[in-house]
């Protein structure tokens, strides 16, 4: 799958990582310039903040991150940080395995220098002391967002959605990566990775483990797991100290009048874990320093995008890991910080209380090839959502008319 024969020799040895040769990362204190902000108000007056920065292995971080609204116009903060911890790539051969973010890196000679029909009514920007444009930041129309025909008032309320996107373009070997994340107007951020360049010629095996592709049934291209896991970092409100909940509706097998009786449990998760999906689960992270208008605690919750789970590795097992906030624990796997003992994120969960929780989200795709495939290849994606719970006691976009609309009508 890589184009660099020499560094895919020398990737794996004696469970060393191979690091290559990039830019050394930037100054922290100037990350926050001119030049390494984004701020920006979409059409419907909500406001993003965010410093960026160019990391030479995860490649686009973001920092500092803050909304405010037109009804809400005070900054509130929501993100330290969020990035790529890893991209673990297995072939169903079992002939290839990579870890693109450790072996490789995002940034640095990966790092794609954005064209202008690649950001189309954006701007592109360039990190601090560079001169590469790297990063496209556009303001995307999403559809409709809101919907309420009110035959009493015979009004018909209605909105366009707007996100704020960031993306980055990372060429690794023969695949080309694009890291992109967006800042929806109602508050959600979806972080999404998607992947497209041309399959690997490399790559082809057995009819199955793979796919035939080209002309009868001799060139199988080996299918293949892209498993994503990203770094969350939260901070909400500003006041640090978060906690995080697990929360199951399930039957009580009960009948009420016309169906099913569920009963929607919360259980806090006070200490570092390993997560795993069920029907009807999701988790939370809650500020305990923040209430809104209303008195309940502003948190945001994790939507998990589709995702396949890749069993044959215990890093790629879990959904979703909390650890509490280390500096050094950088990577999901292969850590290349060698201030930690700890090389993986299972090793970081460690029965530790949480206090400043970091959350660290996997979404896997098995890439099963087609003709279609070639070349290049279709764009394909994987993610995942967050989205503001009680962060304000109403709709902070509502049409003036409906703004006092809080509780019972």
């Amino acid at each position: 799958m890589r184009l660099r024969a020499s560094l895919a020799a020398l990737a794996l040895v004696a469970g060393m990582i191979l690091i290559p040769r990039v830019a050394q990362a930037e100054d922290p204190q100037a990350r926050c310039g001119a030049a390494s902000m984004v701020a920006q108000t979409l059409p419907g007056g909500t406001r993003w903040r965010m410093c960026w920065h160019i990391d030479p292995q995860t490649g686009l971080v973001l920092e500092d991150v803050s909304v405010a609204y037109r009804s809400a116009p005070e900054p509130m903060r929501v993100l330290e940080s969020i990035t790529l911890g890893q991209l673990n790539v297995p072939y169903d051969s079992g002939q290839t395995e990579w870890n693109d973010i450790t072996s490789f890196g995002f940034g640095g000679d990966a790092m794609q220098e954005l064209t202008g029909r690649e950001c189309p009514d954006g701007s592109r920007r360039a990190p601090y002391g560079g001169a590469a444009r790297v990063l496209c930041v556009t303001a995307d129309a999403t559809g409709p967002a809101q919907r309420v025909n009110d035959t009493a008032e015979q009004t018909l309320y209605t909105r366009e959605g707007h996100d704020l996107v960031l993306r980055t373009v990372s060429k690794v070997g023969w695949y080309e990566y694009l890291t992109e994340y967006r800042f929806g107007d109602g508050g959600r951020i979806t972080a999404r990775l998607g992947a497209t360049g041309d399959l690997s010629p490399n790559d082809y095996t057995i009819a199955k483990a793979g796919w035939p592709i080209g002309e009868g049934q001799q060139d199988n291209a080996a299918a293949h797991h892209h498993n994503a896991i990203w770094r969350v970092d939260f901070d909400l409100a500003g006041g640090g100290g978060e906690r995080v909940e697990q929360l199951d509706s399930t039957p009580t097998g009960r009948q009420g009048r016309n169906s099913a009786i569920l009963e929607l449990t919360r259980t806090p998760i006070p200490a570092e874990a390993n997560l795993t999906t069920a029907n009807r689960r999701w988790w939370r992270v809650v500020s305990t320093t923040s209430v809104n208008t209303d008195g309940h605690p502003r948190s945001y919750d994790l939507a998990l995008g589709a995702g396949d789970v890749y069993e044959s590795r215990p890093e790629t097992r879990p959904d979703v890991s909390v650890t509490q906030q280390r500096a050094c624990e950088k990577f999901a796997t292969f850590n290349l910080d060698p201030e930690c003992g700890a090389r993986s994120v299972l090793q970081y969960v460690n029965g530790e209380q949480l206090t400043d929780p970091v959350m660290w989200v996997r979404i896997g795709f098995h890439h099963v090839p087609r003709d279609e495939d070639q070349s290049p290849m279709h764009t394909h994606w994987q993610g995942f959502d967050l989205n503001p719970r009680d962060f304000t006691a109403t709709n902070p976009l509502a049409p003036s008319a409906r703004a006092t609309i809080n509780g019972r009508p």
